[in-house]
């Protein structure tokens, strides 16, 4: 009974586990950056750096000012390779146990980051949201992701 007690606990224990997992493999919605190009004009710089936070790099020039926020490079899913995770044993105290491990998928190339640039006009409001050419918005989205509501 407690060998069927404790299989039931490791089922469990992997289920959950892979349910997280698989919250995980998807990655950040690149709709998220593109709609903040329109949504976060207009804009205060009080509600931008209480969303956005405090930029990595900042300008001024000609009356505005440039806000850059840099998203660090991220592993990427990568189907081929994968690492074994043990449940650990399971089993009676006579030292018999059960041994239960599954391959989760892991990196193996890496997104380069995004870098984008927040331009405050003269009344220290957003006049334009740019991210670099040909930059992952996948990428930009952690950036933006807080200034920009649900869609609606």
């Amino acid at each position: 009974m407690g060998r069927v007690r404790s299989m039931g606990a490791a089922v469990i224990l992997l289920g959950g586990t892979a349910a997280i997992l698989a919250g995980c493999a998807t990655g950040p919605d690149p709709e998220v950056a593109r709609r903040a190009q329109t949504t976060m004009i207009g804009m205060s710089k009080a509600d931008l750096l209480a969303c956005a936070g405090v930029p990595d790099r900042q300008a001024s020039a000609s009356g505005r000012e440039y806000y850059t926020y840099v998203a660090p490079p991220t592993v990427a899913y990568s189907p081929g390779s994968s690492i074994g995770i043990g449940a650990g044993s399971f089993g009676s105290s006579s030292g018999v146990g059960l041994g239960l491990g599954f391959g989760v998928p892991v990196g193996g190339g890496t997104s380069t980051g995004c870098e984008a640039t927040v331009v405050l006009g003269p009344r220290g409001t957003v006049e334009q949201v740019s991210y670099p050419a040909g930059a992952s918005l996948s990428a930009c989205t952690p950036i933006v992701s807080n200034c920009v509501g649900p869609r609606g």
